[in-house]
């Protein structure tokens, strides 16, 4: 295979997990507003969908750059970057993607694509070829994003249920349905602005490396439009396909989820994700919209919690960057013989 066909093959596959990640990632912005039957399932991913892609928008015209993107690219360094690294990679994220949904695991689409983007360096070049700092940075926030979520959830609805003491309470729930209208499409929007710039990333590595006449790009402020058009495009198409499983999971057995705290946890996993959008760390929505949840079941009493299922979420969590880095260095090897 040549490496104008290997490029392509590269950014067909980024796409197809940017599609994966859109409806194994569906859940983490829909799965309370479905079970607290605000909207159908269907009525609720067509409004997610819509919301990511509303993200490109807002990244292009309103931040003005895709600072997460460019923080991907950089996990490993530029001299060691080849298009079969990227390839091992980007197959072996799908590979641990796909496993995760078919099991109903909300793990993390972001740190697998890491994961595998870094394993697969390491089988080729060894550990000096990525950038350790910037792998600890984004791990670190695999326990920082649900704790964030986590303590900004537990302080509003605090303050939400002291302000609403005295509200009638058939009216206030009338009112907190119509507000998760909001907080949802306002989490779609972290969603949109976290999760697609992770697959331009790995696309800008790809055309940096490829040296292409045509294709090629110098760095990735030279991304050309169709790049983050796409990518924002494939997510919230696969958004719209749904991710029932994983709904299932974040809507129920966690914590029972009322309209109040579905518009508390999904505001407060919102404003996790802008922080970190601002400090240009990717980050798993998954692991934030479980702190958020777990954050508002804390309020109630500790006990609302199932504390079961949340140890083995962490457990899935802990092990994805491990797991999905040692797939794509085994994949790597298996490239190699043919590449």
């Amino acid at each position: 295979m040549d490496s104008f066909a290997l490029l392509i093959a590269i950014i067909a596959l980024s796409l197809v997990f940017d599609f994966i990640n859109g409806f194994h990632d569906a859940a983490n912005s829909i799965a309370t507003i479905v079970s607290t039957k605000v909207l159908t399932p269907f009525q609720a991913v067509l409004w997610a969908a819509f919301f990511n892609f509303v993200a490109f928008f807002i990244a292009k015209h309103v931040i003005g750059e895709f600072g997460i993107a460019n923080t991907v690219s950089k996990t490993v360094y530029s001299q060691f970057i080849t298009l079969p690294i990227i390839l091992s990679g980007v197959i072996a994220a799908i590979v641990w993607n796909l496993f995760t949904w078919w099991k109903g695991i909300p793990s993390s689409s972001s740190h697998t694509l890491i994961g595998g983007f870094a394993g697969a360096a390491v089988a080729a070049a060894g550990w000096g070829s990525i950038q350790a700092p910037v792998i600890l940075k984004i791990a670190a926030f695999i326990f920082l994003a649900p704790v964030i979520g986590m303590v900004v959830a537990f302080g509003i609805t605090l303050l939400v249920l002291y302000l609403c003491r005295r509200a009638n309470p058939h009216r206030a729930e009338k009112w907190f349905k119509h507000l998760q209208l909001v907080s949802s499409a306002l989490f779609s929007i972290g969603h949109g602005l976290n999760d697609s710039q992770k697959v331009m990333g790995i696309i800008a590595a790809a055309l940096i490396a490829s040296n292409h006449p045509e294709w090629g790009i110098r760095s990735i402020n030279d991304l050309p439009d169709w790049v983050p058009l796409c990518c924002f495009t494939a997510i919230a198409v696969g958004t719209m396909s749904g991710g029932w499983k994983i709904v299932k999971t974040m809507g129920t057995r966690i914590t029972k989820v009322t309209p109040l705290e579905g518009v508390v946890a999904e505001t407060a996993g919102a404003l996790t994700l802008y922080l970190t959008e601002y400090l240009k760390i990717p980050v798993s929505t998954t692991h934030t919209i479980t702190g958020a949840i777990i954050g508002v079941g804390a309020t109630k009493r500790l006990s609302a919690v199932r504390w079961g299922v949340t140890k083995s979420l962490m457990t899935a969590w802990i092990l994805t960057i491990p797991v999905s880095a040692l797939l794509a260095a085994g994949i790597y090897c298996i490239v190699g013989l043919f590449l």
